[in-house]
């Protein structure tokens, strides 16, 4: 489905952006639900990616839109989004295509993974 104008106006009216203007998109393979990357949107970059099926970013380095895929090839297309309990964060699920980072990996997180130690539910604090 679609949205109208109005739809995406009261999704833009209803996004907390923060005082620099930005919300986090954390971008997710829609069907394996991996989590592949975070970027940053202002108000436009949310707009255009609602209505243009593709992810566009606002470049905090640059100073700059960019939509995932142009120059690389390795294009996001979008298939669902959603704001969080406080609208603050956005979750896009997409069809990647290629690598997500911009250093050729999958994923942006599978270039520095952690050793956290294991919690579990039944251990006390």
């Amino acid at each position: 489905m679609t949205q109208t104008a109005d739809d995406v106006e009261a999704v833009l009216a209803r996004a907390n952006f923060a005082a620099d203007g930005l919300l986090p998109a954390i971008i997710q393979q829609w069907d394996t639900k991996d989590v592949l990357m975070l970027g940053y949107m202002n108000s436009e970059a949310l707009r255009r990616t609602l209505t243009e099926g593709r992810v566009t970013f606002w470049s905090r380095s640059r100073q700059e839109y960019w939509r995932k895929g142009d120059t690389s090839g390795h294009a996001q297309y979008v298939r669902g989004a959603a704001l969080d309990c406080d609208d603050d964060t956005l979750l896009v699920q997409v069809e990647q295509i290629g690598a997500a980072c911009h250093t050729g990996a999958k994923a942006c997180f599978d270039v520095d993974p952690l050793d956290p130690v294991i919690g579990s539910a039944g251990e006390s604090a």
